[in-house]
């Protein structure tokens, strides 16, 4: 558990700075300055540069990480379906209103990434969201993609959709209280990947990044390489150290503000159907060399996905990259890896919410002391050790 001086250490957003309608922040587009360097190249300054770095700060702060919850209506209709429950939007806003108001929850949890209902909607006892989540102390996030599409040209590969009418939906968003933004594309190593498609990616990933800062909003930069495949984990971080060079070369050619992103990358890790598995060590040796090759210390926080692995798995490999130092805050962002036995536990049943809460706190306490590399692994259960891979999974 994260101790209550590394809590107060933190810095922290004032509720205030989030409230729709405030005068602080009535300009929905912000102004940008672009100044010439002596060296020739282009710095924008924006007017949100403190702020973004403020809340960059706060959900990269000791001992926390993200939930991410923004499964869209759909992926959330799947996850009820699996315990039993209809896809309706009433059973949608009861499982949420579980997830955000388990007592405690910022104490190990700083960011909730949001589905767009989810950030304009009430618990069941009618009080927004945004509110519960400020309460406790975490800053709500807001998906802002359109997920994945076909790209054509590519060898059956995606790209990501989302940017028409991004600034506009940015800037609607953070007058509701969002403060940070995720866009998640993906990278298929058994379909290449193609020079297309890495470059597709990495491209939409900056332009998203330039828009939500430009509007207020701290971008999670996901370029997720999946899990699917049978290649090892030198295949990974071969195709990893090509993804990332593209994405912050691309980062840097649209201004974008380093010390104002988180990252969202996955670990490297060899394809789920690669008989060769790692251990916690190999794939935290692997992940930091990755990450001291490509990414820039000026990143305040590294939010690791957990892209199908177990709850335990996940937690074990975060652990084990926080056994020495590193110029980063390296963390968590993730979704089944802290709700799956939580919403098994949960059932749809009212008389289950606090069991099912507490399993939540459980996993979100788990991954606090492995940020922290104080995980033990002991007293787990045998649900927390279940994989959850499927192979193409959609979101």
């Amino acid at each position: 558990m994260a101790s209550a001086s590394l809590l107060k250490t933190s810095p922290v957003i004032n509720k205030t700075d989030f409230i729709k309608g405030q005068a602080l922040r009535q300009p929905s587009v912000s102004v940008s300055v672009v100044r010439s360097h002596p060296s020739g190249l282009t710095v924008r300054a924006s007017s949100y540069a403190d702020e973004l770095i403020k809340t960059a700060k706060t959900v990269a702060s000791p001992g926390r990480g993200i939930l991410a919850m923004d499964e869209s209506n759909a992926t959330c209709g799947k996850r009820l379906d699996s315990i039993g429950l209809e896809n309706t939007e009433a059973n949608r806003q009861a499982y949420r209103t579980l997830l955000v108001s388990a007592p405690g929850l910022g104490n190990y949890i700083s960011g909730a990434i949001l589905f767009e209902e989810t950030l304009y909607q009430s618990t069941v006892d009618g009080k927004k969201i945004v509110d519960v989540l400020l309460e406790q102390n975490i800053v709500p996030g807001i998906k802002v993609d359109k997920g994945l599409v076909p790209l054509a040209g590519s060898n059956n590969e995606s790209w990501c959709q989302g940017l028409d009418g991004l600034a506009s939906r940015s800037a609607a968003y953070y007058q509701q209280g969002a403060r940070f933004a995720k866009w998640r594309t993906v990278v298929s190593i058994p379909n290449g990947p193609s020079a297309l498609a890495v470059k597709e990616a990495a491209w939409g990933l900056a332009r998203y990044a330039a828009i939500s800062q430009d509007n207020g909003l701290v971008p999670i930069v996901e370029p997720e390489i999946l899990l699917d495949g049978e290649h090892n984990i030198d295949r990974t971080f071969e195709v990893a150290q090509q993804v990332w060079a593209e994405v912050f070369f691309y980062l840097a050619e649209n201004n974008v503000m380093f010390e104002g992103i988180l990252l969202k990358p996955s670990m490297v890790t060899p394809g789920a159907e690669c008989k060769e598995r790692a251990t916690p060590e190999q794939v935290a040796d692997y992940t930091l060399k990755l990450l001291q090759r490509r990414i820039p210390p000026a990143v305040p926080g590294i939010m690791f996905l957990s892209g199908g692995q177990s709850e335990v798995e996940a937690t074990l490999n975060l652990n084990a990259m926080n056994q020495s130092p590193n110029p980063w805050h390296v963390s968590f962002s993730y979704a089944r890896a802290l709700q799956n036995t939580c919403l098994k536990t949960w059932g749809g049943r009212p008389e289950n919410v606090q069991a099912a809460q507490e399993a939540l706190l459980t996993r979100a306490s788990a991954n606090s002391l492995a940020q922290l590399g104080k995980y033990t692994g002991e007293g787990e259960s045998e649900e927390a050790k279940k994989g959850m891979f499927v192979k193409g999974y959609v979101y």
